[in-house]
């Protein structure tokens, strides 16, 4: 069974950054594709940013494309979201994902695994 517990959420200012991590429970972490979801309120779930297996190739969402990015270190369980330029319309709960696919996945479905998610707030 794999755990994500994802952390480094907060309130932070327009114009910002945040890190946000996340920690898989297995050391197989590396047999699996990942992704960062959010969910704002009363909108639905959508990607972020999503990474493979080898973290070789990396997709990131148009709404945040040149502000964030999607790293993985697979010796330490771990995918990272660095978020830089934050604005009050990334507030949302994000949630870290696995699949069991290979290669980047952006659909909802193919991910297997889910964070409990942490809240980032971008407010002045």
């Amino acid at each position: 069974q794999v755990q994500l517990v994802e952390s480094g959420g907060g309130l932070v200012q327009p114009g910002g950054s945040l890190k946000l991590s996340c920690a898989n429970s297995r050391r197989t972490s590396n047999m699996y594709a990942m992704g960062w979801f959010r969910q704002a309120p009363g909108k639905e779930r959508e990607i972020v940013a999503a990474i493979s297996r080898s973290g070789g190739s990396t997709y990131s969402a148009d709404s945040v494309k040149g502000r964030f990015t999607i790293s993985r270190d697979n010796a330490k369980n771990m995918v990272y979201l660095q978020m830089n330029s934050l604005k009050p319309e990334d507030t949302a709960v994000y949630y870290c994902a696995a699949s069991p696919y290979t290669t980047i996945q952006e659909s909802e479905s193919k991910y297997n695994y889910w964070g409990q998610g942490t809240q980032v707030t971008v407010s002045s």
